[in-house]
């Protein structure tokens, strides 16, 4: 069995030579539990892991209960044992240069059990490489021999950082059968990045952000586990945004206008100025964040755009090569516009499927009511996969959750690649997991599609990676 274990992560913030810092994390780890940590490239996923080896400098919050022995297996550990096999040639006085040292004597240090290094050994059929010098090794052969020296040592707590990365199928398979052997005497923690490689013992999951231990759960939580893998699959997957269907397209704009020019805007409502005298530009491209409390006119600003609000025409308004008042009518302005809001959610109750929820867009329809082709189709389904909802195709989308309806309208929304994309407050009413989820959607069109996003919220300092243009209303005195 396990020996007793209770390490507690309280609050604790570390720095990396100052390249990295982790951020008040709060986390604890039993003997009966198995770890896998996750998260996006340069989300601080080794960096954790590595605050159980002892690594990092602590800046505030405390650490207890890590046992005497932590063996971790990672590429900066592989680095540092480089590192010190290179130190070896600068301290030669007699300018030899040194082989290095030979495998076996790193495997055999007085830490390990020579007995299982033997067994190890052969398991990962290194039996050649023993009198090889470590540094020669292949990058595959020394990851191996890492994991030989941190197995043989039979440690209290084992930290295995991508440990899958670099080997061959059998050796692969072999490693995955060795651990599961173990989860009745060794707690482990893993670094792993795809869900497909997370082992059957892992009984717990850890999500990492910018720093930040953002979610731990339960493995048999069904829901959190299917949102985190949703999650983790918007950060991570190489899946690009869907492209539009070129039968379906909506006509052409001037590549020298803007999108959206407002000049001296001004609206008032019973003879109070909610707005007043505003200039904003949007140009092709471009992606807004517009933030401001209730009451200061985000609604307002958004149906002057959409041609929703009756002082449209009181206004000077250039919107998708159209001036305001010249004849033209809401569905030419409408047609260049997808948009996300609570409000459509609410209005969103149909029973048909996610497939068709998304190909309702290139119908601007609640529900599907035309027969769709095979290339509206084909693209909904890679909408889907970018979702990571392809099994799920066929569901009823009034059956899904809050946050997944969420989604399942914003694809929609952007299905035939509109200039503008508006989203109203696409967060409000969502948990911090689906509010994640959103973002990370919104991230991945920003940084896919020439779609101008607008996205609107009420904090400001709520920023949103690939959108660096910023709108702030303030609520006037006038209008309280």
């Amino acid at each position: 069995m396990t020996q007793p274990l209770s390490i507690c992560l309280d609050n604790l913030t570390v720095n990396f030579d100052d390249r990295f810092q982790l951020n008040n994390i709060n986390w604890a780890i039993n003997s009966d539990q198995h770890w896998v940590i996750t998260g996006a490239n340069g989300s601080g996923k080794s960096a954790l892991a590595a605050v159980l080896a002892q690594a990092g400098e602590s800046v505030s919050g405390s650490i207890t209960g890590l046992p005497d022995k932590v063996a971790i297996v990672s590429f900066e550990a592989q680095a540092e044992l480089i590192a010190e096999e290179l130190k070896k040639d600068d301290a030669d006085i007699m300018d030899v240069i040194s082989e290095g040292t030979p495998v076996q004597e790193i495997l055999h240090n007085g830490e390990t059990n020579p007995e299982l290094v033997t067994e190890l050994v052969e398991k990962f059929g290194l039996q050649a490489l023993m009198d090889r010098s470590f540094r020669k090794l292949s990058t595959g052969e020394s990851r191996k021999m890492m994991l030989i020296r941190a197995l043989a040592s039979q440690p209290d707590l084992l930290v295995l950082d991508e440990p899958f990365d670099g080997l061959d199928a059998n050796t692969l398979e072999m490693l995955q059968e060795y651990l599961a052997s173990l989860v009745e005497t060794i707690p482990m923690v893993m670094v792993l990045n795809r869900f497909d490689e997370f082992p059957e013992f892992i009984t717990h999951i850890a999500y990492v952000d910018q720093g930040e231990l953002k979610h731990q759960i339960d493995r048999n939580d069904k829901q959190a586990y299917s949102e985190l893998y949703q999650l983790l699959h918007l950060k991570t997957t190489d899946l690009q945004v869907p492209p539009s269907d070129p039968e379906t397209s909506i006509p052409a704009l001037d590549p020298e206008q803007p999108l959206v020019r407002l000049n001296g805007i001004n609206i008032k409502y019973d003879g109070k100025a909610i707005i007043e005298d505003l200039h904003w530009t949007i140009e092709r491209n471009q992606h807004w964040q517009l933030s401001g409390p209730n009451g200061s006119g985000k609604t307002g600003l958004l149906s002057l755009i959409t041609g929703d609000h009756p002082q449209c025409y009181v206004n000077d308004i250039f919107v998708f090569g159209f001036q305001r008042g010249n004849g033209e009518s809401i569905w030419q302005i409408k047609q260049y516009i997808g948009y996300v809001s609570t409000a459509l959610q609410w209005e969103y109750r149909v029973g048909t499927g996610l497939r068709n929820v998304i190909i309702s867009g290139f119908y601007d329809s609640i529900g599907l009511y035309s027969k769709c082709t095979d290339r509206q189709r084909q693209i909904a389904d890679q909408w889907l996969e970018l979702l990571g909802m392809s099994d799920r195709a066929d569901q009823p989308f009034n059956k899904l959750s809050y946050g997944d309806q969420r989604l399942l309208l914003i694809a929609r929304a952007m299905v035939k690649h509109p200039p503008l994309l508006i989203l109203d407050e696409p967060c409000l009413g969502l948990d911090d997991m689906n509010r994640q989820l959103v973002l990370a959607l919104i991230e991945k069109i920003c940084s896919g599609s020439e779609t101008s996003v607008l996205y609107v919220n009420h904090h400001a300092e709520d920023k949103i990676e690939g959108i660096d243009h910023y709108l702030a209303l303030e609520k006037r005195d006038s209008a309280e």
